[in-house]
């Protein structure tokens, strides 16, 4: 999530996709309490969730750079407590759905028939195809900019789908006067939800017991890397984790006499060592300049 904050343009992408997809979420939600239909309510529920996780990531990622010590340790875990609580969200979402599917199922079979709106039910699917279209377009175009961006593209996408597989659906039903079709469909989406519920907290949780070690402290790398003897300052430090390893970035702008000798490989190398005897950092991207370089801090 760390291009949301600094890529204003794919921050932007993502709330308008947001914009699309709780506007048609709302019509869901008073389409399947008209058209008396389970499958757009278990499609809405979906919906919910994945609109409430993409609220979250935004809300993390803004926040995450204030409340962080270092900024890529606290935006982590922000970003894993966020999709720790969505994977909840679905797990309750669906497990309402399945039960009220059961429900339904057992009034069926017991000769109660529920009277469902097969038509109003194909339209929102219809409706909710344009929806999910302009959204996956809007996110499409930024897929490249941001992996985040590009998650999205892809749920919407799926959702795309979704919409005409309950399309089709709606029509069964018209045509065969079937209404265990919409039980079957809307129990169908919400073990789909339940799955990657529980994917999404295994995930999560993984994700924190990982990363309770905490990451080195930006200050305190500038500090000892600025103290060492050829180096003028440093700029631009970031720590990362990824796959269980500690990165260290930095640009190092070494006195002007350094550069000039040619020893700027030596420098880098004498950091390289600084980073794995006071942080216990193996790996880093250094980038040496030198002092008449022109930077952005």
């Amino acid at each position: 999530m760390t291009e949301i904050t600094t890529h204003h343009a794919s921050r932007r992408r993502l709330l308008i996709a947001l914009a699309i997809t709780c506007s048609f979420m709302v019509i869901q939600l008073i389409g399947a309490y008209y058209a008396n239909s389970l499958a757009v309510l278990a499609d809405a529920g979906h919906l919910f969730v994945h609109n409430s996780s993409l609220f979250i990531a935004l809300i993390a990622s803004s926040f995450a750079i204030h409340l962080a010590k270092t900024y890529n340790d606290g935006h982590q875990k922000a970003e894993l407590i966020g999709g720790l609580i969505n994977g909840i969200l679905y797990l309750a979402i669906s497990l309402l759905i399945l039960y009220e599917g059961a429900e339904r199922f057992m009034h069926h079979k017991g000769g109660h028939e529920l009277v469902i709106n097969s038509y109003l039910m194909s339209v929102i699917a219809a409706i909710g195809f344009l929806f999910h279209g302009a959204a996956a377009w809007v996110l499409y175009k930024g897929r490249k900019a941001s992996i985040n961006v590009y998650a999205v593209f892809l749920h919407s996408f799926f959702d795309l789908i979704s919409t005409v597989s309950t399309f089709a659906a709606g029509v069964l039903i018209y045509i065969t006067g079937w209404n265990v079709i919409d039980i079957l469909s809307s129990m169908l989406i919400a073990s789909f939800v339940l799955f990657t519920g529980i994917k999404v907290i295994v995930s999560c949780i993984k994700g924190l017991h990982s990363n309770k070690a905490k990451l080195p402290d930006v200050a305190d790398i500038e500090t000892e890397i600025t103290t060492m003897e050829h180096v003028a300052n440093v700029h631009n430090v970031t720590v990362v984790r990824k796959n269980k390893k500690v990165i260290v970035g930095a640009h190092v702008v070494l006195k002007q006499h350094c550069t000039i000798e040619k020893h700027d490989e030596e420098c880098r190398l004498k950091v390289i060592k600084l980073l794995a005897d006071k942080f216990n950092v193996r790996n880093s991207v250094l980038q040496i300049e030198s002092y008449e370089c022109k930077h952005i801090h």
